[in-house]
């Protein structure tokens, strides 16, 4: 398989997955040494290993960060820092796409950005929804208060107690008043955490004060 058989082929796919192209063709080490070969003239881009993305004068589709996201290490959502900005809930773009995930914590730099995954156990692993991106896929991103809840988890782990102003001088925390305190309460009880449930109530009286 040459060049241009291999972009006909895989063009129109979001992302490349090595799986996929040795499933294309029996010699698996041929392969490998072609994408190999590909990568080294800028023909293609590695994310993570076995996974690619072509140049941008060949590529199709332009896939969204939610979706890399996804797809570079699962089972992961799009949450946190990232997710909150999606959602306008503070003002400051954020560069890197943080998720969460139920492996370990692990970080990925590559030419579409800085994926950043953060542990949790099992029982906290909910909270988000599956919606379609700019191009018609799927992905899967917090819900706007879990995405609070994951914030607050993983940003103040050694903090037992919180005041409520923080979340508007330090973080600026802007557009909030559609959030549910009920969804903010019942997210943080996921993590079975004291500490976590005193921050979300500090939280929720930040948005008491936002309300009225």
């Amino acid at each position: 398989m040459n060049y241009t058989q291999f972009k006909n082929h895989f063009q129109s796919s979001p992302l490349i997955l090595s799986k996929e192209v040795i499933r294309f063709q029996s010699d698996k080490q041929n392969i490998r040494n072609q994408l190999n070969r590909w990568l080294q003239k800028g023909l293609i881009h590695k994310l993570k290993k076995g996974a690619y993305l072509f140049n941008e004068n060949d590529r199709k589709i332009n896939p969204d960060h939610s979706f890399i996201a996804n797809q570079l290490y699962a089972p992961s959502y799009v949450s946190l820092e990232y997710a909150l900005y999606i959602y306008g809930l503070i003002p400051e773009k954020v560069t890197a796409i943080t998720s969460i995930t139920t492996k370990k914590t692990v970080r990925f730099s590559n030419v579409s950005g800085e994926y950043i995954y953060q542990h949790v156990k099992p029982t906290a692993f909910g909270g988000f929804r599956r919606v379609k991106d700019s191009n018609g896929y799927f992905i899967f991103i917090a819900e706007p208060e879990k995405a609070v809840v994951d914030f607050l988890y993983l940003n103040f782990p050694k903090v037992e107690n919180i005041h409520k102003d923080i979340f508007e001088k330090s973080y600026r925390f802007q557009n909030a008043e559609n959030l549910r305190p009920k969804e903010i309460m019942k997210a943080a009880k996921l993590f079975n955490n004291r500490a976590l449930l005193r921050k979300a109530r500090a939280f929720c009286e930040f948005l008491s004060e936002v309300k009225s």
